[in-house]
């Protein structure tokens, strides 16, 4: 017969690994549907995985858009510091522009060139990623 000290233990004991593993399943789970969000600089400056899915957003590199044989569209995205190479076969939304603010998601190509499984484009006149905004701004105005 189980004492009823013991059987308590058990029972919390039970319940910790149970829940241990139904955190860690959870967090297994998310790990594979999360995509960070990089400036072209932060994507120099941090060790990214060659095909780990994220987006980066900047600008539209004026005179880089390179329309290809069938849809496929090249064109340099940049945060005003760094330039990113970024290659993309698809439809491109409307918005999408020379001068414009874009995000581009996909993997590393290699260190310098993105290939873009999607692209999304600005959506008023004043949009600007918020990363690149915070680049822009200390370039001109200094850590204020």
């Amino acid at each position: 017969m189980i004492r009823p000290a013991k059987r308590r233990l058990f029972g919390i004991v039970a319940a910790l690994i149970g829940t241990g593993g139904a955190l860690f399943l959870i967090f297994n789970s998310l790990r594979d549907h999360l995509v960070f969000f990089f400036s072209p600089t932060e994507l120099q400056e941090k060790a990214v995985q060659p095909h780990q899915k994220i987006k980066v957003g900047g600008m539209v590199k004026s005179g880089t858009v390179a329309r290809h044989k069938g849809q496929r569209v090249t064109f340099t995205l940049t945060d005003f510091k760094t330039d990113l190479f970024v290659e993309y076969t698809g439809i491109l939304p409307d918005l999408f522009g020379e001068g414009q603010g874009a995000v581009a998601e996909g993997f590393l190509a290699s260190p310098r060139a993105f290939k873009a499984t999607t692209i999304l484009a600005k959506h008023d006149e004043t949009y600007m990623p918020p990363e690149v905004a915070q680049t822009h701004k200390k370039e001109f105005f200094g850590d204020r």
